[in-house]
């Protein structure tokens, strides 16, 4: 109940150990192995190819019995029985011993073997048919119980099953013994370990009753008492590993059931004396079943371990077992941008591409859900999406907190940069708090796949020590980390010659002039321009030709199409209206510090910050807004998290003061008024800056 079961186990067990990721699907049972288009969903050892079809067959064992029977398979001869007189005169046709079992079943359960006469059958039936609503009757077969693991019609594992027993000593008494087998420490109440406790039940007591043995009974030096006929694991037998045993024909005998059945994987049960020796000869094919459990070839009481989790694994993947590209962008600002380029860029090379980000969810350009989605459920999303080539992820500090990380190891991560931001949100108190959290995405890489660090950003440089995989610096030419890469030949994204460059092997690649990469306005946007080096770093560690990267940079626009809501400029009768998501100390400084560059008139604010940021951010865009701005208008979010009506004004405003108490402002706290006031305040050829919670009532007006 607490934990995967054995056979689920070791397949997820062999995929993670050749680099397979492995996602659990709720409490189901149920878990996908890859992700995206190599996504391959298993149940126990159900693969995602196993026909339902082929499975409810293999369910029947008359149905079962009838296919084996039309392709001259042997089979244990046997009938439906509806009633006792019918049940004795098949019996009579038989000739005793015989087997009493339900038409539908597993794991042995309700099977009684070896029925003698009459009255024992008459009494098994009694029994049986209180439980059972179909009943078989077949003839007995003397030999061994023997499990045969076919997998893509190979035989890759035989056991021989051998029925719970004791073995006497001439000093303890039966139930003595059968409590000392079931202090094993091999033994579990269920399928938790390599084989199963022995439960006393009617069947155990018959046995022993049958031999003449009592649980009181002291049992005899060296005498074996067999406790039940079956010899399932899961009702208390062992296994004892005979793969090499097993004869070329009775092999293809195997095959044939398992194609007649139409199984990919099923295990075959096969009586006969001698595994060795022909089939036809000396034993029948009894039953042949989907989802056979795996525990007899993983822990066989004698012989070897098989891997049978690599023979499904190899069978899934056609024996080329890979997994779709991960790449996951983090940072405080830029992150959003960054995903899109990459995004935008692998969309153009023909990629279906799964992206997650702060305004939705993105399948091949289309969106599939409208709303903030960088947590681990979003990135679900695309990994379990079967048309995804590559997962572009955005991920933010919040869905990291709630839930971790959705995927395993990614094969590219970015970190924009680590600025102040949430601070006293979510038990983040301070900046090495959240250094801690942002690192996990750049600590969660494959060891041959690349980081991709800001080497300006004071405090991404402060989380190198953590990462284990290669590292890709972007930042000016000059930089120390920079020049440590190119000298160790290792891979460096920077600006030179007013050139984005690519260092990769000690050689130098211009990939594109600044000028020409519309986000950064014609190399004005400082930030873009690091976002554009981010994207080309990660792109980079993708493998992705640098020309294929130029053609990315140069037809990302900076616009609502390609870019929404991150610096998009609007001409409103001759003002220039840009709306930005800025909500954050840096996003401020960057934005309004990039509007010198473009602004020829006034620079009039719109300006608020979400509630739950602290009040010396609230005070400190305040400070910053009065040293760029001309004017200013302060708004608030309709969504207050927490706080009062007004209160997120009021500390703006005191910032505002602190610096310059001669700026004109005014508090208007519905934005879509703040926006209207701007309006009315601006000339023609002023620029108007509107840092907006919810973008689309801002663009309607």
């Amino acid at each position: 109940k607490e934990m995967i079961g054995p056979s689920t186990l070791e397949i997820c067990n062999t995929a993670k150990q050749i680099g397979l990721p492995v996602l659990k699907i709720g409490n189901s049972g149920f878990y996908q192995i890859g992700y995206g288009k190599q996504g391959k969903i298993i149940e126990a050892s159900i693969s995602n190819n196993t026909s339902c079809v082929s499975a409810d067959i293999s369910c029947d064992k008359l149905i079962t019995k009838e296919l084996l029977r039309i392709q001259n398979l042997p089979i244990a001869y046997g009938e439906k029985v509806f009633n006792v007189i019918q049940l004795l005169k098949c019996a009579e046709d038989i000739g005793y011993p015989v087997v009493l079992k339900p038409q539908f079943g597993s794991k042995g359960k309700g099977i009684i073997l070896k029925i003698k006469n009459e009255k024992e059958l008459v009494r098994a039936y009694q029994k049986l048919s209180n439980e059972y609503e179909d009943l078989i009757l077949e003839e007995y077969c003397e030999g061994e119980d023997y499990r045969v693991c076919v997998v893509n019609y190979e035989v890759v594992a035989v056991s021989k099953r051998i029925p719970p027993y004791i073995k006497g000593n001439g000093k303890m008494t039966v139930k003595e013994l059968i409590e000392k087998i079931n202090e094993d420490q091999l033994r579990g109440e269920d399928h938790e370990k390599p084989l199963t406790k022995i439960k006393i039940d009617e069947e155990v007591k018959e046995c022993i009753y049958e031999e003449g043995y009592l649980f009181e009974s002291i049992l005899e030096d060296k005498k074996v008492l067999y406790l039940r006929r079956n010899a399932n694991l899961s009702t208390g037998g062992i296994a004892i590993d005979c793969t090499d045993d097993i004869s070329e024909e009775n092999k293809e005998l195997c095959i044939r059931a398992a194609k007649a059945i139409g199984l990919d994987i099923c295990g075959v049960d096969i009586c006969t004396k001698d595994i060795r020796k022909p089939l036809k000869e000396n034993g029948v094919i009894l039953e042949v079943n989907t989802a056979p459990g795996l525990r007899m070839h993983l822990y066989p009481k004698e012989g070897k371990y098989r891997n049978i989790g690599l023979n499904i694994v190899n069978m899934m993947y056609n024996n080329n077992p890979i997994n779709i590209p991960v790449v996951s962008i983090t940072g405080t600002n830029g992150k959003t941008t960054t995903t899109r380029i990459i995004n935008s860029t692998l969309s153009r090379m023909g990629y279906c591409v799964g992206m997650t980000s702060t305004d939705g969810i993105y399948i091949n350009g289309k969106c599939i859900d409208k709303r903030d989605d960088t947590g681990a459920d979003s990135a679900k999303c695309v990994l379990m999406n079967r048309d995804v080539d590559i997962a572009v992820l955005e991920t933010a500090r919040g869905g990291i907190i709630k839930k971790g990380l959705a995927y395993d190891l990614a094969d590219v991560a970015v970190i924009t940069n680590i600025t102040e931001d949430h601070l006293g949100v979510d038990n983040i108190e301070d900046m090495e708090d959240l250094c801690k959290v942002k690192s996990l995405v750049a600590e969660a890489v494959k060891k041959d796949g690349y980081v991709v660090i800001n080497a300006d950003d004071e405090y991404s440089k402060k989380i190198i020590n953590r990462i284990t995989s290669n590292i890709i610096y972007y930042s000016d030419k000059n930089n120390e980390l920079i020049i440590k890469n190119i000298k160790e030949g290792k891979i460096a994204v920077y600006i030179k010659d007013n050139y984005l460059v690519v260092n990769n092997l000690g050689r130098e690649y211009r990939v594109i002039k600044v000028k020409d990469i519309p986000i950064t306005l014609k190399g004005s946007l400082k930030f873009n321009i690091e976002n554009s080096m981010a994207a080309c770093a990660a792109l980079v560690g993708l493998k992705v030709d640098y020309s294929m990267i130029k053609i990315g940079l140069l037809n990302f626009k900076l616009n609502s199409v390609e870019n929404s809501g991150r610096f998009n400029m609007y001409d409103y009768n001759g003002i220039n209206v840009i709306l930005d998501y800025g909500h954050n100390i840096e996003g401020y400084r960057s934005v309004l510090s990039s509007l010198k560059n473009i602004a020829n008139n006034k620079v009039i604010g719109v300006i608020g910050v979400p509630g739950d940021r602290s009040d010396y951010v609230a005070k400190s865009i305040g400070r910053i807004s009065s040293e760029f701005l001309d004017k200013i208008i302060i708004k608030e979010d309709k969504d207050k998290r927490g706080r009062k009506n007004g209160e997120v004004a009021q500390l703006i405003k005191e910032g505002i003061l602190s610096n310059n108490k001669n700026i004109p402002f005014k508090v208007i706290l519905d934005e879509v008024e703040a926006l209207k006031e701007a309006i009315n305040q601006s000339d023609s050829g002023d620029t108007i800056i509107v840092f907006f919670e919810k973008i689309n009532r801002l663009i309607e007006v």
